[in-house]
């Protein structure tokens, strides 16, 4: 009898923060300190109010993508301003956050999709981005990237 293991985002995490010590990489230790500290975060709030509950997968994929989409945002100012130095660190950042994530589907793909959703549901005006949207998060919600899919919706509902 096999047993698969199925390593939790936290655990794997965790894994990889122990190795980048051993192997003494300063930006990957400071960025695992980073997802590291906004889990601890995650299990205080989980901890106390109402609706306590564990932290999971899908809250650690959340604040992943909250950290993913924070750094691409430092990227884009920082290309603007020419600060190659902290665009290197940004993107260094990046790269680590995005190990635990599905891929994220390349624009084109997203725009593929975004009108066969459109297609198929019958969506013909801006007043139905809703309905795509929601279509979009049901089948897609690790894979793609909302705010570009936003855009795309808008283009093409509105051509």
């Amino acid at each position: 009898m096999k047993y698969i293991l199925v390593m939790s985002i936290r655990d794997k995490i965790d894994s990889d923060y122990k190795n980048a010590l051993k192997s003494k990489d300063k930006n990957k230790i400071s960025t695992y300190r980073l997802i590291l500290s906004g889990i601890k975060d995650l299990d205080i709030n989980n901890r106390s109010g109402p609706n306590k509950k564990e932290t999971d997968d899908e809250d650690i994929k959340k604040l992943l993508k909250k950290m993913i989409k924070q750094r691409s945002e430092s990227i884009e100012i920082y290309k603007k301003n020419n600060r190659s130095d902290l665009l290197e660190i940004e993107q260094g950042e990046l790269d680590v956050l995005s190990e635990y994530l599905p891929k994220q589907l390349s624009e084109s793909d997203t725009e593929k999709i975004c009108k066969e959703i459109i297609n198929n549901s019958g969506a013909t005006s801006i007043k139905d981005m809703g309905k795509v949207i929601g279509q979009l998060k049901k089948n897609h919600a690790d894979t793609i990237d909302f705010s570009k899919a936003g855009q795309i919706i808008k283009n093409l509902l509105n051509s």
